[in-house]
């Protein structure tokens, strides 16, 4: 892979490369064309510019919140823009705008449905017995880019923000996300640091953290429930609060292209480099006959709950329950969640981290593909009581090699709990 000199300062910041203003998408490069092959339905460029529904939203920036928590962070982001602005950023909370979610381009979404056909699922296709999709080599291949949402973001884009707006900006997300390096709001500057790179290796200005959306959903403030959604290409956190306290921190998406390291603004990246090896290390870890009891008989070329699939949890668990490994392999498999679950704010980690340790017994591991998890269509996956994690190899889209899409989910705190 190709290498870019650094660009700027080694500072991390949301800022980098957020060199101008009020960005407007050219049209779809020629890229696109092999996107296209990943979602059934065809989509039109669309601006990099604030979306928001036309609906005038009831909800308010301005209530009581304790000085540093996220809420007041986010209500002094609010300070710095304009009327319109505030507008565009400030939504009612619903499930519908909760789930305006997606791992696609901004510029691919554009309001047009991007799933539901062959080809754009690349999840296991057949009867799904028990709730669980099932599949094969019959599958179709290269679901690469998922989809499910039939709208584009909401929010306004990084691309509209001034240097000072994007400074409140930062310390919000910090905030919101984990300080572990290679995890939390570190991956997030790595992750926007490869969207840079796409843009000028092939992607144009489909690409780019110009590109990428920041929404609260509901009223930010220590009472009732409001969320904090920012995401773009391969990113999407949905932190949802309910009277100060984090009810769900899913669903959390994590994808990166290239997945191989690249020297990009100060730094050499390679965002979910922890993620891939915690899970290479817990198959490393198996014995042969728990390897084969844990495999999986279907070909899964995409995430099966990806973007649009939303509280479809499977009623049956499959793989290796995890009751049945060693300290030392359990200890491996809870070193694997926990790369997901420190992504967020690390008290709120260590929280969650508790629950998903208790119930660590009843979860189970399941994996097809090779175990190096480098290859299409390369899969592994956590299932439990509550917790769930994806992560699977896809083809390449913009350049050559293969990159993964992940997602962690929880069957019972998904959007906080709201499942209407």
């Amino acid at each position: 892979m190709p290498s870019v000199s650094p660009q700027t300062s080694p500072e991390a910041s949301i800022t980098s490369r957020v060199v101008s203003r009020r960005w407007v998408l050219a049209a779809m490069p020629v890229v696109a064309a092999g996107i296209a092959g990943c979602a059934s339905t065809s989509s039109s460029s669309s601006s990099a510019s604030s979306s928001s529904p036309s609906a005038a939203s009831t909800a308010t920036a301005g209530g009581a919140a304790a000085a540093g928590g996220v809420a007041a962070l986010a209500q002094a982001f609010y300070q710095t823009l304009s009327a319109d602005e505030q507008k565009t950023v400030l939504l009612d909370y619903t499930l519908a705008n909760a789930k305006r979610w997606s791992n696609l381009p901004q510029g691919l979404l554009g309001g047009k449905s991007m799933g539901g056909g062959p080809g754009a699922s690349g999840s296991p296709s057949g009867a799904p017995p028990s709730g669980m999709p099932s599949g094969g080599a019959g599958a179709p291949s290269g679901g690469g880019m998922g989809g499910g949402n039939s709208q584009s973001r909401v929010g306004i884009s990084l691309g509209d923000l001034s240097d000072a707006q994007l400074g409140a900006l930062t310390p919000l997300l910090k905030a919101a996300t984990g300080t572990a390096p290679g995890l939390g709001y570190d991956e997030i500057e790595q992750q926007l640091n490869a969207d840079d790179y796409l843009q000028t290796h092939g992607g144009g200005d489909t690409y780019g953290r110009k590109n990428f959306y920041v929404a609260f959903l509901g009223s930010p403030q220590d009472s009732g429930t409001w969320e904090l959604q920012f995401g773009g290409h391969h990113l999407a956190v949905a932190n949802t609060y309910t009277d100060g306290k984090l009810a769900g921190a899913t669903p959390s998406f994590r994808g990166v292209e290239p997945f191989t390291a690249f020297d990009l603004n100060g730094r050499t990246n390679q965002p979910l480099k922890t993620k891939h090896a915690a899970f290479v290390a817990v198959l490393a870890g198996l014995s042969s006959a728990q390897l084969a009891s844990s495999k999986l008989d279907a070909v899964f070329t995409d995430l099966v709950l990806k973007p649009g699939q939303d509280w479809a949890f499977p009623t049956k668990h499959e793989g290796l329950q995890i009751s049945s490994l060693s300290a030392a392999q359990k200890k491996l498999a809870l070193a694997a969640i926990a790369t997901y679950v420190n992504d967020i704010a690390d008290s709120d980690a260590k929280t969650i981290l508790t629950t998903y340790t208790s119930e660590l017994d009843d979860t189970y591991l399941a994996w097809s593909g090779t175990k190096d998890l480098t290859q299409e269509n390369d899969y592994i996956r956590v299932d439990g009581p509550s917790v769930w994690i994806e992560f699977s190899m896809q083809h390449g889209i913009v350049l050559s090699g293969n990159h993964p899409h992940s997602v962690w989910r929880d069957r019972k705190n998904d959007y906080g709990g709201t499942k209407s």
